[in-house]
């Protein structure tokens, strides 16, 4: 008689597994929903039950979807300024950092700069500074059309005296040529005594080529000095920058600026070479102190112009020279007027 092998219970399943049991219980609810009278012939277990969870979305791309719809719209707002602003921040943080300058480095780079591009001169940047507040003074014996006449001997710039001031005296037509600078812009001008004393007429040339009729509104003979009004002004006059002498001292570098020999505006440079200096006419008559002495080249036609520093700022006006000689050219000696002095008398406040 053979053996009959036990059967071996699976331990698990790739299926669900229907009993008899579960198979029999179904036909009893079939049977049961057959026998109720008017039917449908849907079962208890097949109808949906009140309460019951909702079926989840059927695929993944139906849950996102979901989740994207509660998204709110200021969340979508922060999210597209972050896109925006991504590039930025990963370019600025892959972007290498400069190496630091060594003082070498920063050595070499000015020395290049000051051999390929060379600073302007002293003389030129005082001039730059001052440049548009010098005029030239022209005084006449005479207004221009009237027949010119005989120049006394005696007086004026037909003298036969020594010159000791650096006026210009021009021919026939008794014209005298000096310099002025602008110290207000609604036209004051300062000026030499000596370029006007005697003058029937005044004209005065500036820097943009307007020329313009003056009068004299002031005088200060103890420093020869000449407050002029022009009676018309360029429309963008610019008025000089003074600057107080106490602190001036010899040595300190000076430019004078002027129209020498009625050439200019010239320009020339030098050092102030003494302070509290007395000069005096030859004949006697006028005495001047307190000057400022300069070796900056002045000549006839130099008075009256500004003597400035540096930063073009104006310390004083020429108002002589040293000549020891007949002869009317500059031997390296020349006076100005502190521009103290010389302000007070146009009516500005001291420094």
């Amino acid at each position: 008689m053979n053996a009959r092998k036990p059967t071996r219970t699976p331990l698990y399943s790739r299926s669900p597994t229907r009993t008899a049991d579960s198979g029999s219980a179904q036909d009893a609810r079939t049977t049961a929903s057959a026998a109720v009278p008017g039917g449908s012939g849907v079962t208890a277990a097949t109808s949906p039950a009140a309460g019951a969870a909702p079926t989840p979305p059927a695929t993944r791309a139906g849950a996102l979807r979901a989740r994207l719809q509660r998204v709110p719209s200021w969340g979508w707002a922060v999210f597209g300024a972050l896109l925006v602003a991504a590039p930025a921040w990963l370019g600025g943080g892959l972007r290498p950092s400069a190496p630091a300058l060594t003082q070498r480095q920063i050595d070499a780079a000015v020395l290049h700069t000051l051999n390929t591009q060379p600073l302007p001169s002293a003389a030129a940047k005082a001039y730059e500074g001052v440049a548009p507040s010098v005029v030239r003074v022209i005084g006449r014996a005479h207004p221009p059309g009237e027949p010119s006449a005989a120049r006394s001997k005696s007086g004026g710039n037909g003298g036969g005296a020594k010159p000791t001031t650096p006026d210009q005296d021009d021919g026939d037509d008794g014209a005298s040529v000096g310099t002025g600078v602008v110290i207000v812009d609604s036209g004051v001008i300062l000026t030499n005594l000596h370029v006007v004393a005697g003058s029937r007429h005044i004209e005065v040339v500036f820097h943009d080529g307007l020329t313009s009729g003056a009068s004299v509104i002031n005088v200060m003979p103890e420093n020869d000095l000449a407050v002029l009004r022009a009676h018309r002004i360029p429309d963008d006059l610019k008025s000089a920058t003074m600057r107080s002498t106490a602190d001036l001292k010899p040595g300190d570098r000076v430019t004078a600026i002027g129209f020498p020999f009625g050439i200019g505006p010239t320009v020339s440079h030098g050092v102030v070479s003494g302070l509290k200096r007395e000069f005096r006419s030859p004949d006697g008559e006028r005495l001047l102190t307190n000057l400022i002495q300069f070796d900056a080249m002045a000549n006839p036609g130099s008075s009256g112009g500004p003597l400035v520093t540096d930063d073009g700022e104006v310390v004083g006006i020429v108002t002589a020279i040293y000549n020891p000689v007949q002869e009317r050219f500059f031997v390296g000696i020349g006076f100005a007027v502190p521009i103290e002095s010389a302000a007070a008398g146009a009516g500005l406040p001291p420094f």
